[in-house]
C-alpha cells in the first residue's frame, strides 16, 4: 500500500465502491465482539467449582487394603496425601467443622460431639436437637458462609453443621441431616444444584460409612473388607454421574475424611468407679478423651485420685494440656481431661455398652488420620505428598474457590504444591457483600465498544470524503485497512 492518495481528486461516483469494505470491517469486529463476549461468559461459566466428600472414618490405608479402584482413578488423575494430621479430639465433629474452618476445636468451639458450657448452662450432644441451635456453632465461620457473603452459592448434602442457620446463614441449597436418605440420593441432589439455574460453585457431601461398620465390628475385622468395597463402588457411581453430567473436568473432587479407626479390645478397659466416686464429677463426652467436670470444690480429689491411677492413662488440668494439643483455650474444654492409651476404653463401669472399634485417639497416631484424594482442573496430576494438616484444607479451597480466607491455623504454602498454579491467586471477592461482581466484565465490554465506536467512526470519515478505490491484489484486500 505504496499509493500516495489525492482526497481532492476523488470523483463523487467512487464513493459506494468502499462500502463493501466498510461492511467487511464491521463484520468483522462484531464477529470480535462476540467473541469478546463468549469468552467473557465462558470465563464466568467456567468460575471454580469445588465438591468436598467426607467418608466418615475412612482410614487412610483403608485404600491398601482391598482392590479400591476409583481412588486410584483419582490417585493417578490428581493428587493424595498419605498423612493427614486431623485436630485433637479426633471426634466427628470438631473435625468436620476443622475442615471447613481451618481452625483447631479449641477455637471454633466445636470441641466435641457431647459438650458442656458451665457458663451458660447448656448442654450439646450430636444425637440431640440442640444441635440445631446456632449459639453452639458462631464461635467461627464456615466456608459456605464466606462463599455465599461473597455473592456465590453453595450446597450441602448433610455435611454436619450445614443444616443450621449459622450468623444467619444456610447454605443456598441443602439436605437437613436424615440417616436413612442413600448416598445416590444425596448424590443426585448435589448434582442438580451444580447444573440447576441456581447453579452453586461449592458442594458439600456426607456420607455415614465406613465409621458405623468400624465401631460395630472393627477396622481389624476381615468383613470391613466389604464396606470398604462398597464405599469405592459409591465414589465410582459420583465419578459416574459427574462424567455423565459433563462436570467431571470441571469440578475440582476433594475426597477426604474426619477421622480415622482403631482396634478395640474387652481386656483394654479401665472403670473409672475403681478410682473414684461418681459423687464428686460429672462424666462429659466418652472414651477415649473423657471431659471431668468436678463437683464445687472437688476438682483436686478428684485430680489427685486418677492422676496416677492406671498406666494407659493420662489426666490433665486444663491448664496442663500440652499447647500442640490445641485444645485448652475454650470455656467448652472440661476443667479435667482423661486420655487413654491407643486401643484402651474408659467407661465408668464395664456395665457400659462397649464398641469394637474407636477413634478420638491423639492426632499425632497414624491410626487416626484420614484418607485424602483430589482430582480436577486445580490440581496435578499423579503427585503424592506425604503430609498435611487438615486445618490446611481451608486455605487451600478458598484459593481454588479465589476467596480471601477468613483468620485461621491452616497455611496456604504448605500444601500450595498439590495445586497445578504455585502462585497464590488474587482473592476474587466482591466489595459488596452477597452480590456478585462483574465490574471486570463490564469494563471490558466498555473498553471493546469503544475501540469499535473509534473504528467504525473512522470508517465513516474516510466515506464521507469518498476515498477513490485502490486497485490492491487479492493477498492486500484481506488486509485490515488500517
Amino acid at each position: 500500500m505504496n499509493q500516495n492518495i489525492d482526497f481532492d481528486s476523488v470523483s463523487p461516483n467512487r464513493t459506494s465502491s468502499i462500502m463493501p469494505e466498510e461492511s467487511v470491517i464491521k463484520s468483522s469486529f462484531l464477529r470480535a465482539l462476540l467473541v469478546l463476549l463468549q469468552a467473557s461468559g465462558a470465563q464466568l461459566e467456567e468460575q471454580s467449582q469445588l465438591l468436598l466428600l467426607s467418608f466418615d472414618g475412612f482410614r487412610w490405608d483403608y485404600v491398601n487394603r482391598v482392590p479400591t479402584p476409583n481412588f486410584r482413578a483419582l490417585m493417578d488423575e490428581g493428587v493424595q496425601v498419605e498423612h493427614v494430621e486431623n485436630t485433637y479430639i479426633t471426634k466427628t465433629y470438631p473435625n468436620h467443622y476443622t475442615l471447613v474452618t481451618g481452625l483447631h476445636a479449641e477455637t471454633h468451639g466445636i470441641v466435641a460431639n457431647e459438650m458442656y458450657d458451665r457458663i451458660h448452662n447448656r448442654s450439646f450432644s450430636m444425637d440431640g436437637p440442640e444441635v440445631y441451635n446456632s449459639w453452639w456453632w458462631e464461635e467461627a465461620v464456615p466456608l459456605w458462609v464466606t462463599n455465599q457473603k461473597a455473592g456465590r452459592k453453595s450446597g450441602a448434602a448433610m455435611w454436619p453443621g450445614s443444616d443450621v442457620a449459622i450468623g444467619g446463614f444456610h447454605p443456598t441449597h441443602f439436605l437437613s441431616y436424615n440417616a436413612s436418605v442413600p448416598f445416590e440420593t444425596r448424590v443426585a441432589q448435589l448434582i442438580d444444584w451444580f447444573l440447576g439455574p441456581d447453579a452453586i460453585n461449592f458442594g458439600m457431601l456426607y456420607w455415614e460409612e465406613p465409621d458405623e461398620s468400624g465401631h460395630n465390628l472393627g477396622p481389624e475385622s476381615p468383613l470391613m473388607d466389604v464396606v470398604i468395597a462398597d464405599i469405592d463402588e459409591k465414589l465410582g457411581f459420583l465419578r459416574d454421574k459427574l462424567k455423565s453430567t459433563g462436570l467431571y473436568e470441571k469440578v475440582n473432587l476433594i475426597v477426604t475424611s474426619d477421622h480415622g479407626m482403631t482396634q478395640l479390645s474387652h481386656d483394654k478397659i479401665i472403670e473409672l468407679d475403681t478410682y473414684v466416686s461418681r459423687d464428686l464429677y460429672t462424666w462429659i463426652d466418652k472414651s477415649p478423651v473423657v471431659g471431668i467436670l468436678p463437683k464445687e470444690g472437688k476438682l483436686e480429689e478428684v485430680y489427685s485420685s486418677l492422676k496416677n491411677a492406671n498406666p494407659n492413662m493420662v489426666v490433665y488440668k486444663k491448664e496442663e494440656i500440652p499447647d500442640h494439643y490445641h485444645y485448652k483455650h475454650n470455656l467448652r474444654i472440661m476443667p479435667l481431661i482423661v486420655e487413654v492409651k491407643e486401643g484402651w476404653t474408659v467407661m465408668q463401669n464395664r456395665n457400659e455398652s462397649f464398641m469394637l472399634g474407636n477413634h478420638g485417639y491423639n492426632n499425632s497416631l497414624p491410626s487416626m488420620h484420614p484418607v485424602f484424594v483430589a482430582r480436577g482442573p486445580a490440581f496435578r496430576r499423579d503427585y503424592t505428598k506425604a503430609f498435611m494438616r487438615s486445618v490446611d484444607l481451608y486455605p487451600l479451597m478458598c484459593s481454588i474457590l479465589g476467596l480471601k480466607p477468613l483468620p485461621n491455623n491452616g497455611s496456604l504454602s504448605s500444601v500450595q504444591d498439590l495445586l497445578v498454579e504455585t502462585s497464590t491467586p488474587m482473592p476474587l471477592v466482591p466489595p459488596i457483600p452477597r452480590e456478585p461482581s462483574y465490574a471486570w466484565a463490564v469494563g471490558s465490554l466498555l473498553g471493546a465498544a469503544l475501540v469499535i465506536g473509534f473504528l467504525l467512526m473512522f470508517v465513516q470519515q474516510v466515506t464521507q470524503r469518498q476515498l477513490r478505490p485502490m486497485h490492491l491484489s487479492n493477498s492486500e484486500i484481506t488486509q485490515p485497512l488500517l
